[in-house]
């Protein structure tokens, strides 16, 4: 531990802060779903960053966990963006 890993973690807290307001203002379904992705992955590394600094196993499960379900999340829009571009009327 350097002691470099909890100023980072809140730093990384901010940003998704500001990534709140951002996903509050966004246009479309798309730009909110990016916000989406970014929380997902922010808090990954906020969690792995904890767990480093002495949190321990706890906080790298929940953090895989948060990791897949964005991945999954990210997919299952795609597919559904994907699919009304190719029938409009559904």
């Amino acid at each position: 531990m350097t002691g470099f890993e909890l100023p980072i973690a809140l730093f990384l807290l901010v940003n998704l802060l500001v990534a709140l307001f951002a996903a509050a203002r966004g246009p479309t379904a798309a730009d909110r779903m990016l916000v989406a992705l970014l929380f997902g992955t922010t808090g990954v590394g906020i969690l792995v960053l904890l767990a480093h600094g002495g949190g321990g196993g706890p906080f790298v499960d929940v953090a895989l966990v948060i990791a897949l379900l964005a991945a999954i999340t990210g997919i299952a829009f795609a597919r559904r963006a994907w699919h009304r571009r190719e029938h409009p009327d559904a």
